[in-house]
């Protein structure tokens, strides 16, 4: 049993699997920071000085200035600034995929486009395939030009 998990694991496909999972969590985190740090400011800005991350509903009694303040008296709160940060993350992150996904598919495509270098050609006489280096047919014996 253990020689066919060793097997299973060492497939291409299962290391291509945990490359991606691990380069997709690296992404995951560098889209995250690029929302948070460079693009959502400029959008709260333009929107009125709004910081996104710290926009909440207080469904409790107390009123609170911040997110921070409602979480560390724990207020039940609904964070609504903080999902639209992640939906910003996952419609960047699945763009960035898109583009990749298509760039791939654009590559083979073009790639099947090519046609293969021939390897036979026709013998003039008989018509039957031989060769591309064959100075006579197999079939018929007759000399082929060159």
């Amino acid at each position: 049993m253990l020689q066919d998990f060793k097997a299973f694991v060492m497939r291409g496909n299962v290391l291509d699997m945990a490359v991606g999972i691990v380069i997709g969590a690296a992404f995951g985190k560098i889209v995250s920071s690029f929302v948070d740090g460079i693009l959502m400011p400029p959008i709260g800005m333009l929107v009125g000085g709004v910081d996104f991350s710290d926009l909440f509903i207080n469904l409790g009694d107390g009123a609170y200035a911040s997110l921070a303040a409602a979480t560390e008296a724990g207020a039940p709160v609904i964070a609504y600034g903080k999902f639209i940060n992640v939906v910003l993350d996952f419609l960047i992150v699945a763009f960035a995929i898109f583009v990749v996904v298509r760039a791939v598919a654009a590559m083979q495509k073009q790639k099947e486009a090519e046609p293969a270098p021939a390897t036979e050609r026709d013998c003039p006489e008989c018509l039957s395939s031989v060769p591309i280096k064959a100075r006579r047919c197999r079939h018929c014996t007759s000399p082929l030009p060159a």
